[in-house]
């Protein structure tokens, strides 16, 4: 599949762009960047911090987005709660969502674990609706691991 195809080619630049380097806002912002301008379909891409018992908006690439979002609340709170992948065919029958940007109608969660701690979420959004699937939570994460390393 050309989706397998390119997550591969990505995962190699991310491995590339974060090479002897440790700093993780700089980290955040490469990878945010790389994933907004590859993956097609993709409206936003970027990273909420955890801090203070929060999800802080970190590093992205879209449009403008929330600042503070409570764990537990909307997508990315859900994903930081559970520590587990979220994936959103419909962002509209998602009880609870917090609409940052109105034109998202899809979106995937991934979350960041270092030292069994949460580290942050890593947010992708589309315009489109069912724009993510198992393929994206395959790779995805593997991203995220190369981040939170």
């Amino acid at each position: 599949m050309d989706k397998i195809k390119d997550y591969k080619l990505i995962l190699k630049q991310a491995d590339n762009l974060l090479q002897n380097e440790h700093d993780l806002i700089a980290n955040m912002s490469n990878i945010s960047s790389l994933l907004y301008n590859s993956l097609p379909n993709v409206s936003y891409a970027g990273f909420y911090r955890f801090k203070d018992k929060e999800l802080i908006l970190g590093p992205f690439q879209g449009p403008i987005a929330c600042m503070h979002i409570p764990i537990g609340k909307g997508v990315c709170g859900v994903a930081a709660k559970t520590q587990q992948i979220q994936i959103v065919p419909n962002v509209h029958e998602f009880s609870g969502h917090i609409a940052c940007d109105a034109t998202t109608n899809s979106e995937i969660v991934v979350p960041l674990i270092k030292n069994n701690s949460l580290l942050a979420v890593l947010d992708l959004d589309s315009n489109s609706f069912n724009r993510f699937d198992q393929i994206d939570a395959e790779y995805l994460p593997k991203i995220a691991d190369l981040v939170s390393k």
